[in-house]
């Protein structure tokens, strides 16, 4: 996969999963917005129950008182608003009939149920009366003869006069009435609490009823009307639909009903997309981490190809030098061009090995046996493979061996292999003369051996990845340092499988040092 298509691949997932999550941050948002709005919406439809149901029960009280002075026979004062006369003369049986129909205002004394101060009240009621009489036309005295049997009234009901003239007395007697003689708290509670739970809302409130903006008595214990929302609603209208007092209410725990509300989805959509970002960045992490094998195994195959080039060069050299007739009869270039194949081929087998032993401890399959051993005494085996070339650069090699104790349990050729490899790099690495000081110590019970080159050194970024395997600096398509990144690799690995620990320290220009740390043994 090319740089520019991993690259739009990359921003494309991104932006993806940061449109899922703005997806759900909105959807969370616009449910929370909803139930904000269907809370307040149940609110003030308990509010206007309420405040219905309370002026409906006092209107009722009123109601009944009056029924009751009716039904116990009190006689009204009754006065005639109006009256209207019609005189029908009928031929045909000499009778005259009075048609006499009549609206007559009845006026009664209620008992005050409010104002404990006041006797009674006034309350008018509005009847309509209709009367017929039928008279005997006398011709001989020019009298009228009544017919009584044939005379009757009927007696008009009027409910809806009766009813609007009963509500505007009684509103406006009531009016200026204290607010706390007309209705109790608990009623109020009662009534709302009614309504909110129809609505699935069982959470604490506060209220108060509010006279011009002035708190009255009725009102719950703790209640602010600085809390924010409080929500209100006029009650006891009067003929105008208008009234001075107000009933509020509000909730302390109004957020957190709300957002009880939709948690469980929430939280389902949270964890959601957190499994969404985990996988996506695992995904990315992986396809990065792939892409970097993939570039270091590319590295790693032009810098093996390199590596094998020089050796396969040299070992047709020297077998088409063997071919001539003039080389073939000369024992000593033979026996020279020889030992240069052999070590030719012993050079790529080294590196066979190199790449078989790294993927064998991969894999936990390499058996290394391990028998009692001096550090110093591999240390010094070591030495004497790299001598030579560190003597051919003009460089030195120096060993300062502090340790008292330096017993371990290793594999001979394994550990001076890496040894050695540690003292290749440090060679190198090293673009002047090297030099090189090999050191050890006892800490506790473990001895400490580091080797200190004063080469080229390096980065932080590029210590924290020295260790991994197909790694190498980059230096562009150079080829002045021989290697193909597996060296450290497999010195990590094995010095691990002795039970130790292997570290670098390095600043760039000033050199790097490497510090192996082995348990003892008694």
């Amino acid at each position: 996969m090319n740089k520019k298509l991993f690259t739009l691949l990359v921003i494309l997932m991104s932006l993806s999963l940061i449109g899922i999550i703005f997806v759900q941050a909105y959807y969370i948002n616009n449910s929370l917005e909803t139930k904000e709005e269907q809370f307040t919406f149940n609110v003030k439809k308990a509010l206007t129950y309420t405040t219905n149901q309370v002026a409906d029960i006092e209107y009722k009280k009123y109601v009944k008182a009056l029924n009751k002075i009716i039904s116990e026979g009190k006689e009204p004062d009754t006065t005639a608003i109006r009256n209207i006369t019609v005189y029908k003369q009928d031929n045909n049986t000499n009778q005259i009939i009075i048609y006499n129909t009549g609206i007559l205002e009845e006026n009664f004394k209620v008992p005050s149920l409010i104002d404990l101060n006041v006797d009674s009240l006034g309350l008018s009621s509005f009847r309509g009366k209709t009367t017929t009489k039928i008279y005997e036309n006398n011709v001989f005295g020019g009298d009228l003869i009544s017919t009584t049997e044939e005379s009757f009234e009927k007696v008009l009901n009027m409910d809806k006069l009766q009813k609007a003239t009963f509500e505007s007395q009684y509103k406006s007697e009531i009016k200026n009435t204290p607010i706390h003689q007309r209705v109790s708290p608990y009623g109020i509670q009662k009534l709302l609490v009614k309504k909110l739970r129809e609505d699935n809302i069982g959470i604490g409130f506060e209220f108060a009823i509010f006279h011009n903006d002035l708190g009255t008595k009725i009102q719950s214990k703790n209640f602010d009307q600085s809390l924010a929302p409080t929500i209100g609603a006029p009650i006891f209208l009067d003929d105008n639909d208008e009234s001075d007092f107000k009933l509020y209410i509000n909730f302390p725990e109004r957020k957190k009903f709300i957002i009880s509300s939709i948690i469980g989805v929430t939280l389902l959509s949270v964890l959601f997309t957190l499994i969404i970002i985990i996988a996506y960045t695992s995904a990315l992490y992986q396809l990065i981490k792939q892409r970097k094998i993939s570039q270091m195994k590319s590295d790693f195959i032009n810098n093996m190809t390199h590596e094998f080039k020089t050796p396969i060069a040299t070992i047709n050299l020297a077998l088409d030098a063997i071919r001539n007739p003039q080389i073939i009869n000369d024992q000593e270039k033979v026996k020279r061009y020889l030992r240069m194949i052999k070590e030719e081929n012993k050079r790529m087998n080294a590196q066979v090995e190199n790449v078989l032993r790294i993927s064998q401890l991969q894999k936990k399959q390499l058996n290394i046996s391990k028998d009692r051993l001096k550090l110093h005494d591999l240390i010094e085996d070591a030495v004497t493979h790299v001598e030579l070339i560190v003597e051919d650069r003009k460089g030195y090699i120096k060993t300062h061996f502090k340790a008292a104790k330096s017993s371990i349990l290793a594999n001979e050729t394994y550990f001076t292999n890496v040894i050695v490899n540690i003292l290749d790099n440090a060679i190198k690495y090293s673009p002047e003369a090297p030099k090189i000081d090999v050191f050890t110590e006892n800490v506790g019970n473990n001895i400490l051996l580091s080797v200190k080159d004063q080469g080229m050194g390096m980065n932080k970024a590029v210590q924290k990845r020295i260790f991994e395997e197909f790694y190498r600096e980059y230096t562009g398509n150079v080829h002045n340092v021989k290697g193909h990144g597996l060296g450290l690799a497999n010195v990590k690995r094995i010095v691990e499988n002795h039970q130790g620990t292997v570290s670098v320290e390095s600043e760039k220009g000033r050199g790097s040092t490497f510090t192996i740390k082995l348990p003892l043994i008694a």
